[in-house]
């Protein structure tokens, strides 16, 4: 009776209730068809009119927006096919900083396409040879659509920067990009290094303060640090600055001893020599000629007493990164405890004060003169959703800044390239002989997605748009995209919207890549 029961074949062989896909229609068509779900939310997002998600993440925190790397992070996806174009996504994210959406609808686009292939009857392994062909020659493509003379720039003009930068910072504030954009420009310009490359994305950082709306936005040469200063100094300038990382305190010996106290003048003695053991390391620090304590910890009240005696100010950062930060704003370099000061370790700022914007009293810390290495874009708006979304707005702009440092070449936006990419393609694919001819024709079929999805986006009719920029391309003017104000076709030069190449580039590349990792896949255990 025992044997009758026991399972046989592949179940015999794994643990009790595991689940078990092979074949083309439970693992392939499967896999797919969760990859598609999860580009046709994203899709709906996708350009400057794209639509906004409403996400509650397991820890019931709002997000509100349409920035694809935001919500599949947060989307907490368990499929792990899905998963792969997750981290697509992330690695686009990670490399360019922009074009997340682009890789997870193009390559949920591309797995349609193969889906389709399958119930035709093309192998896998057919498709994914035609897949691999066409993105080599979407390179090649794309290449050749790269505008003359943009390899070439000055990363420090600001108009240039702006023109590169619009695209990325109008995907996620559509109509807003006017006022983000010269902003995100300076202090991008003002914190790069000698040599562009280097750009560090962390020095550009982000203040949110409620209240106020878009115009009332600046940008800080130095820091803004939420918070009042300790002390009843709140303004001083052109000053040198000492940073404790330990605090600002009378330190309690690693050892543990008993002092016995027989009298009332021993114990007042005894309170006199720690009154006058922390006025001596207070005395020391004015001697050094700083003006400004920084604290990375708590700030006894003996030592705030002195402090304000000697006509120091005392700030406390908690967060040790943002002490970090300060450290590379001021020049300094971060004490351990108080104690002599060597003047070499002492930093510089222009001027440090409080204001109070939008009823929050923050710090400000400027420093416009010296090695300005830290800039703050403050950023005002109503809601918290909305000032978490303009920091994306932000954070894409910065990215793209890095981006351009190290390749500045730029491709037609407004889909213009995809189009152009699609027609080149569809070229391609007829001489080919193989069954992969028909991958490969399916792959420029996708890119079909792109300018149907910025059409429906804005309420456009795709259809008509398609196929006029079809034949605008194939009288030669390769240049050709949406102008989605006007719902038209228009030359894209004349419109100034440019795409930088990388973005392009890696977008495609990973979309393929994914497509190809998940069409490989035929058992799910």
């Amino acid at each position: 009776m025992g044997l009758q029961s026991q399972p046989y074949g592949i179940q015999g062989m794994l643990k009790e209730g595991h689940k078990h896909l092979s074949g083309l229609d439970e693992a392939v068509v499967k896999n797919i068809d969760a990859c598609k779900q999860l580009s046709t939310i994203t899709r709906t997002s996708l350009g400057p009119n794209g639509m906004n998600k409403m996400v509650i993440n397991h820890l019931d925190r709002l997000f509100v927006t349409s920035d694809t790397a935001t919500i599949v992070n947060e989307l907490e996806i368990q499929h792990p096919a899905a998963k792969i174009l997750v981290l697509a996504g992330k690695a686009q994210q990670e490399e360019i900083g922009d074009g997340a959406n682009l890789t997870v609808s193009f390559a949920g686009e591309l797995l349609q396409g193969a889906e389709d292939l399958i119930r035709m009857g093309l192998h896998p392994s057919e498709i994914i040879i035609g897949y691999t062909k066409a993105i080599n020659k979407v390179v090649e493509i794309l290449e050749g659509l790269v505008e003359g003379g943009s390899e070439t720039m000055d990363v420090r003009n600001k108009d240039e920067v702006i023109l590169r930068m619009k695209a990325a910072v109008a995907s996620k504030q559509y109509g807003q990009e006017s006022i983000l954009c010269p902003l995100i420009a300076d202090a991008c310009i003002q914190v790069c290094p000698k040599n562009p490359v280097n750009f560090n994305v962390d020095n550009v950082r982000v203040a949110k303060l409620l209240g106020g709306g878009l115009h009332n936005c600046t940008a800080v040469r130095g820091m803004v640090l939420k918070g009042d200063t300790v002390g009843s100094i709140k303004k001083i300038e052109k000053a040198k600055v000492v940073v404790i990382a330990g605090g600002v305190d009378t330190t309690a010996t690693e050892t543990k001893g008993t002092v016995l106290i027989h009298s009332a003048e021993q114990l007042e003695n005894y309170a006199k020599t720690e009154e006058a053991k922390v006025e001596e390391l207070i005395k020391a620090v004015a001697d050094s000629g700083a003006k400004v304590i920084v604290s990375g910890a708590a700030v006894g009240e003996m030592a705030l007493h002195f402090c304000e005696r000697y006509k120091i100010m005392v700030l406390k950062i908690a967060s040790k990164f943002e002490l970090r930060r300060f450290c590379r704003t001021t020049g300094c370099v971060a004490l351990l405890k108080l104690g002599t000061v060597n003047p070499d370790d002492l930093g510089y700022v222009d001027s440090i004060s409080v204001e109070e914007i939008g009823g929050a009293r923050v710090t400000v810390v400027r420093n416009e003169e010296g090695g300005n290495s830290v800039t703050t874009v403050l950023l005002r708006g109503s809601t918290d959703s909305i000032l978490d979304d303009l920091e994306r707005a932000v954070d894409d702009g910065v990215n793209t800044y890095k981006a351009l440092c190290r390749d500045s070449r730029i491709v037609p936006g407004a889909a213009a390239t995809e189009i152009e990419l699609a027609r080149k393609l569809k070229e391609f694919s007829f001489t080919e002989t193989g069954l992969d001819q028909y991958a490969i024709a399916k792959f420029a079929e996708s890119f079909e997605m792109i300018p149907k999805t910025l059409a429906e986006n804005a309420g456009l009719n795709a259809m008509e748009i398609i196929s006029s920029l079809y034949a605008d391309h194939a009288a030669g003017n390769a240049k050709v995209g949406i102008d989605l104000e006007e719902g038209a076709c228009k030359d894209v030069s004349t419109l100034n919207i440019w795409d930088l190449f990388v973005t392009k580039f890696h977008a495609l590349k990973y979309a393929a890549d994914a497509v190809c990792t998940v069409l490989r896949v035929d058992q799910v255990f």
